[in-house]
C-alpha cells in the first residue's frame, strides 16, 4: 500500500515531538517498511532509547498520544511494546528497545536485505503465504513460524551460515 510510508512518517512525528530527546533512532521496520512486500496494514516502529529509566520515563507521554502500553514484550528484556488501535484494529506497533539492542539492529539488517534484494523480498513473500496458511492467520504461530526463515537470512548477512 503506498500509503505506508506516510502513516509511519506520521506517527513518527507525533512521536517525536512527545518524546524528544529521549529517542536514539525512529525506524519503520517490519512488512510495511518494504515496498511491494505483502503485509498486515499494521505499520511497525522501532525506536531505541539510552536506559530501562527512559523507556519508563516514555509510557506516559505514549499513552497521552493513544497508545498502550503492554510493557516487556517477548523474550527480549530489553524490547517494551506499545499498540495503536484504531476503528476496532491494530494500526500501529512500536518496538521500543533500550541499548545496546541487537534485536533492532537485525531488524534494520533484514528490512534492508529485503529492500535490495528482489530475489529475497519473493521468496519471503512465498514463505509468509506458505506460513499464513498452514497456521490459518494465528497471529502468534505465524510470528514464531517467520522465525527460521529470518534467522536464516540473519546468519547469511552476518557471515555464520554456509
Amino acid at each position: 500500500d503506498p500509503s505506508w510510508p506516510g502513516r509511519f512518517a506520521a506517527d513518527a512525528a507525533r512521536i517525536r515531538a512527545a518524546l524528544g530527546a529521549q529517542i536514539l533512532a525512529i525506524e519503520h521496520v517490519g512488512s510495511t517498511a518494504v515496498a511491494g512486500l505483502l503485509a498486515k496494514p499494521v505499520i511497525d516502529i522501532a525506536i531505541t532509547v539510552a536506559s530501562f529509566e527512559v523507556a519508563a520515563a516514555c509510557v506516559t507521554p505514549m499513552s497521552a498520544l493513544g497508545y498502550t502500553y503492554r510493557g516487556a514484550n517477548g523474550d527480549d528484556p530489553r524490547r517494551r511494546y506499545f499498540v495503536l488501535d484504531a476503528n476496532g484494529r491494530r494500526d500501529v506497533q512500536v518496538h521500543m528497545y533500550i541499548v545496546p539492542a541487537p534485536a533492532f539492529d537485525a531488524q534494520l539488517r533484514f528490512r534492508d536485505a529485503l529492500r535490495t534484494d528482489p530475489l529475497l523480498l519473493q521468496a519471503y513473500a512465498a514463505e509468509k503465504r506458505r506460513i499464513a496458511a498452514a497456521t490459518q492467520w494465528d497471529k502468534t504461530a505465524y510470528a514464531i513460524a517467520k522465525g527460521p526463515f529470518i534467522q536464516g537470512v540473519l546468519a547469511r548477512l552476518d557471515g555464520s551460515a554456509p
